[in-house]
C-alpha cells in the first residue's frame, strides 16, 4: 500500500497541464525521430536530450517519459510499413507486420502494435511500482555463464523454431557470428577479419546490418522483381485502425504471452528487448504450426506481430525500473537515461528513491500517462501513417534507400559504412533469393559479442573448467529446455517432411491413373 501512496503523490506532481504538455511533446518528438529509417528510439533520445536541459528535473523527465515509449512506436511503426526497424528491439515485429502492411492491413497492423505497446509497458510498469524489490533479485543470480547460455539458447532456439529448414537456420546464425567477429578481439587487442582497415576495427555496426538485411535488402529483392513478379510491389494502404471482437481475442493471448516474456528481460543486461521480442516471435510461430495458421508467414499474422510488440514494450518498462533501483542500464536507450540522470547530479539506485522519491515516483506516474497518451494519439493516427503506402512503389522504394542511407550516414559520417550496407544489402538479397531466414543472423549480430565475452569471463573465473557453464540450476535449466525444444523442433521438421511425401507421392499415383 505504502507503492500505492508513494504512486498517487506522483500523479499530483506529473498531472498539471504544463507537465501533461510536456508529455504529449515528447511523445510526438520520439515517435517522429523514431519512425525515420537508421535513427530509432535510442536516438530519439540522444537527440532530444539537449532540448531539456532549460527545463526543471521533474519536467525533464516527465517528457523523457513520452519520448521513450514514443520512440518505441516509431520503430515498429517503420518496421511495419517501410521493412526497416528503427531499432533492433523492432526487428522481429517487421516480420509478420510488413506482411500485414503489403496485403492491406496497415492500419489495423499499427493498431496492433499501439494496443500491444500498451499493454506490455502497461504491466511492465504495474511490476515495476508494486513489485521493484522481488523482480531486482532476479538479475543478481546471472553470472557470465547464465548470460553465455542465455546468448545459446537465443541462438539455437531462433534458428530452429524461425527458420523452415535446421541447416539454413544455423547457416543464416554462422553468417551473423562471422559478422559479428569484425574488429578488435576485446581481451587480446588483436584485429579480425578487419582486412587491414582501421574503419573496421570498432567492428559493424548493428545498424548498418540491420538496415542493410531488411531495407536495401528488400529493395533489391523487389527491383529484381518487378517485371517477373508485380504483385510484390503492391503495396496497399487499405483498411481500418480497429480491432474487431475476433481480431482481439487472436490478439490477446499473443499480448500476454509476450509480455510474460519481456518483463523478466528487462531487468537482465542481455542486449535489450532483442532476445525475448525473438523468443516471443518463436513461440508463436511454433503454436501458428501446430493450429496450421494459413496467415502466418504469407498474408500476415496478427498473433506473430502483437507478441513481439508487447515483449519489447514490457521489456522497456521494467528496465526503467532496473535503471531507478539498481542504476543499472539494461538497454541502450536506458544507458543514455542515466546519463540524463547524471546531467542533473542524481545517481540512479536504491539511494535515489530516498534522496529524490518525489523525482523517481512522478516519473513512474509519467511513465502510465505517457503510454495513455500514446494510445489515444497512435490509434487515431495509425490510418494517417498507413498512407505513407499509398506512395508509388518506385517513389517509396527509391526513399526508402535514401534514408536508409542518410540514417546510417548521420550515425558515424563514414563512407565506408555505406559501402557496408551496399555489401550487406547484396547479402540480404542473396539470402531471400535462396530462403535463408534474416532472424537467426541478426540476434548472432547482436548477441554474438556479448556471448564472446561471458564466455571467456565465465572460463577465466573458472580457470578454464568447463564445468562452470553448466554449474548453476539456471545453466542447466537453459540447457534442458533447449534441449528439449530442438527434439521436439526436429521431430516437427521430420514429420512436416513425411507428410509431404506422402502427399506427394499420393499426387503422383493419381497423375499416372488419370493418363492411364
Amino acid at each position: 500500500m505504502d507503492q500505492l501512496m508513494l504512486l498517487m503523490e506522483g500523479f499530483s506532481h506529473a498531472l498539471t497541464p504544463m507537465n501533461l504538455l510536456w508529455v504529449l511533446i515528447g511523445a510526438v518528438l520520439g515517435t517522429a525521430v523514431g519512425v525515420l529509417p537508421g535513427l530509432g528510439s535510442a536516438m530519439a533520445v540522444a537527440l532530444l536530450l539537449p532540448v531539456t536541459f532549460s527545463l526543471e528535473p521533474t519536467a525533464a523527465f516527465i517528457m523523457f517519459a513520452g519520448i521513450y515509449f514514443g520512440g518505441l512506436f516509431g520503430d515498429s511503426t517503420s518496421g511495419i510499413l517501410l521493412n526497416t526497424p528503427g531499432n533492433s528491439s523492432a526487428i522481429a515485429s517487421t516480420f509478420e507486420g510488413h506482411r500485414m502492411a503489403k496485403n492491406g492491413h496497415a492500419a489495423k497492423a499499427l493498431a496492433t502494435a499501439a494496443i500491444g505497446a500498451f499493454i506490455g509497458g502497461l504491466i511492465a510498469t504495474v511490476l515495476v511500482v508494486f513489485f521493484a524489490p522481488t523482480l531486482v533479485k532476479l538479475a543478481t543470480v546471472f553470472g557470465p555463464a547464465e548470460y553465455f547460455a542465455l546468448a545459446v539458447f537465443a541462438f539455437l532456439a531462433i534458428s530452429a523454431v524461425v527458420a523452415e529448414s535446421v541447416i539454413r537456420g544455423v547457416a543464416a546464425l554462422g553468417i551473423g557470428l562471422a559478422l559479428a567477429l569484425v574488429g578488435i578481439d576485446g581481451p587480446s587487442g588483436t584485429a579480425r577479419f578487419t582486412l587491414g582497415m582501421p574503419q573496421l576495427f570498432d567492428g559493424i555496426s548493428v545498424i548498418v546490418i540491420t538496415v542493410g538485411l531488411l531495407a536495401l535488402g528488400e529493395v533489391l529483392n523487389v527491383a529484381s522483381r518487378i517485371h517477373r513478379d508485380p504483385l510484390v510491389t503492391q503495396v496497399k494502404s487499405g483498411g481500418r485502425a480497429r480491432l474487431n471482437f475476433a481480431d482481439f481475442k487472436k490478439a490477446l493471448p499473443a499480448w500476454l504471452r509476450g509480455t510474460a516474456f519481456g518483463a523478466p528481460f528487462g531487468l537482465i543486461p542481455a542486449g535489450g528487448a532483442e532476445v525475448p521480442t525473438f523468443l516471443a516471435y518463436g513461440t508463436e510461430k511454433q503454436l501458428a504450426k501446430r493450429r496450421n495458421d494459413p496467415e502466418f508467414g504469407k498474408t500476415g499474422s496478427i498473433r506473430g506481430l502483437a507478441a513481439p510488440e508487447a515483449a519489447a514494450n514490457a521489456t522497456a518498462g521494467t528496465a526503467m525500473g532496473a535503471l531507478l533501483a539498481l542504476g543499472l542500464p539494461t538497454s541502450a536507450t536506458a544507458a543514455i537515461m542515466l546519463a540524463a540522470f547524471q546531467q542533473y547530479g542524481m545517481q540512479p539506485g536504491p539511494l535515489l528513491f530516498e534522496r529524490s522519491g518525489d523525482l523517481v515516483w512522478a516519473l513512474l506516474a509519467s511513465l502510465f500517462i505517457g503510454l495513455f497518451i500514446l494510445l489515444m494519439i497512435n490509434l487515431p493516427f495509425a490510418s494517417v501513417w498507413a498512407k505513407l503506402l499509398t506512395i508509388p512503389k518506385h517513389y517509396l522504394y527509391a526513399g526508402i534507400t535514401v534514408f536508409s542511407m542518410l540514417g546510417v550516414y548521420a550515425i558515424s559520417s563514414s563512407v565506408i559504412d555505406l559501402w557496408m550496407l551496399a555489401g550487406v544489402g547484396l547479402v540480404g538479397f542473396m539470402m531471400r533469393r535462396f530462403n535463408i531466414p534474416l532472424a537467426p543472423v541478426l540476434i548472432a549480430v547482436i548477441l554474438g559479442p556479448m556471448a564472446e565475452t561471458e564466455l571467456r569471463r565465465a572460463l577465466a573465473v573458472s580457470e578454464g573448467d568447463l564445468g562452470i557453464l553448466v554449474g548453476s540450476p539456471i545453466t542447466l535449466t537453459l540447457y534442458l529446455v533447449l534441449a528439449a525444444a530442438l527434439l521436439v523442433s526436429a521431430f516437427q521438421h521430420l514429420r512436416h517432411r513425411h507428410i509431404n511425401r506422402l502427399a506427394n507421392t499420393k499426387r503422383a499415383t493419381y497423375d499416372a491413373d488419370v493418363s492411364a
